[in-house]
């Protein structure tokens, strides 16, 4: 692999989501990914639906360009084995509940033995302390917690709704490899390491308070709790399918009026400002789907594309692929993976000048590098051999 990150090692405890898709953000651009797995069975996203040639899509899509060791941390030959894979590491990345790794024997003090460079990570649910630290935790969990399921609502009296994908794994994942590479640029400035820690519940409520919490960010002074301007989404049905238009300025609006033919509006005194057009929000949008209904999306999105309207057809996931404008991003990539044949996957969306062409290698099979990494790290063929035997460590599977 090339890329920013080459030459970085990180070796990867996590599991399911968030800790993956961030790890493997970081593969993409050059790192070293030693993801380490229980023999018996691996992370359980390899056993998740959606298959093909016995592997999951869900796997395959959160652990690309990664090694794969297993290795069972409950034996103390497992334990040793890690640690000295560690001593070889830039960062140690893990998601389990706060307090495990500890009762490990893998805590911080026991990694810096062996890394005193080290940069560890630790994602969380809830959080390290307090009264849901020790709860399992699943993104609609944090969804509810954290206002997100409100917010999707539209406002606090409605009922609340769940984002349809799992938000607060995914940008949890991406908040936690933005850290990693923060980490690492403070100890290549400083030599400081760190132990970074982040939780889901942190990464969402953060994540909201940019847009959506207006209403709370005043302390003081009557400012009213925050209500849906509108239940009606900026979506308009068509005789042929569903658009998205969005109109923000006074130049927008006039030039939606022109688009679609209507004179008259440009003197209703409910939408002579922007302000009156947001008070009235829910009749100007009626009056916007009433015309739009008419006819074709391809008619509309030629006649707003002629009057510089912001707009878009609205997309099936699988009509997204053919759209000239993901064609022409390159974003899509197809390539041959040993287990589950031809797949699909995007490249990483951020692409380096002095790395243009990125390399995407298949999710690893459980313990695919075993022997290879423990070999590295002055086990003798034998000694590898016994550890497969005695169930420390796994046998790769081809």
């Amino acid at each position: 692999m090339t890329g920013p990150l080459k030459g970085i090692r990180i070796i990867d405890l996590t599991a399911m989501i968030s800790g993956p898709l961030a790890t493997m953000m970081l593969a993409d651009q050059g790192a070293e990914v030693i993801k380490i797995e229980n023999p018996a069975g691996g992370d359980f996203t390899r056993s998740a639906a959606n298959r093909q040639g016995d592997v999951s899509a869900s796997f395959l899509n959160n652990n690309r360009n990664k090694k794969s060791v297993a290795l069972n941390l409950k034996e103390p030959e497992g334990r040793d084995a890690l640690l000295k894979l560690v001593a070889t590491a830039d960062v140690f990345v893990q998601n389990f509940r706060p307090g495990v790794i500890e009762r490990m024997g893998l805590g911080e003090d026991e990694l810096r033995k062996v890394a005193p460079n080290l940069i560890m990570v630790s994602i969380s649910g809830f959080g390290d302390t307090g009264p849901y630290s020790q709860r399992p935790v699943y993104d609609p969990l944090i969804q509810g917690l954290s206002g997100l399921a409100t917010v999707q609502a539209g406002a606090d009296g409605r009922r609340p709704q769940l984002v349809r994908t799992i938000l607060p794994d995914k940008l949890t994942g991406v908040t936690a490899a933005q850290a990693i590479t923060a980490a690492l640029f403070a100890r290549e400035r400083t030599g400081e390491s760190q132990h970074v820690r982040l939780s889901m519940l942190d990464a969402i409520i953060a994540f909201l308070w940019s847009s959506d919490m207006g209403s709370q960010t005043f302390v003081r002074g009557d400012v009213p709790q925050q209500e849906a301007a509108s239940f009606q989404d900026l979506i308009y049905e068509t005789t042929t399918g569903y658009i998205a238009i969005a109109v923000q300025n006074d130049r927008e609006w006039q030039a939606i009026i022109r688009a679609l033919n209507r004179p008259e509006w440009a003197e209703d005194p409910r939408f002579l400002t922007a302000e009156l057009r947001q008070q009235n929000i829910d009749d100007r949008l009626e009056l916007i789907q009433s015309v739009i209904r008419r006819d074709s999306a391809e008619h509309w999105l030629a006649r707003l594309e002629e009057e510089q309207v912001p707009c878009a057809p609205v997309l099936t996931r699988t009509q997204m692929l053919d759209h000239p404008q993901v064609q022409a991003n390159d974003l899509l990539v197809d390539y041959h993976h040993p287990q589950a044949g031809h797949i699909r996957q995007t490249r990483a969306p951020a692409r380096f000048s002095s790395a243009a062409d990125q390399y995407l290698q298949g999710a690893p099979t459980l313990g695919q590098h075993t022997s290879a990494l423990l070999a590295e790290c002055g086990y003798s063929r034998e000694e590898i051999q016994g550890m497969i035997d005695s169930g420390t460590a796994g046998k790769p599977i081809d």
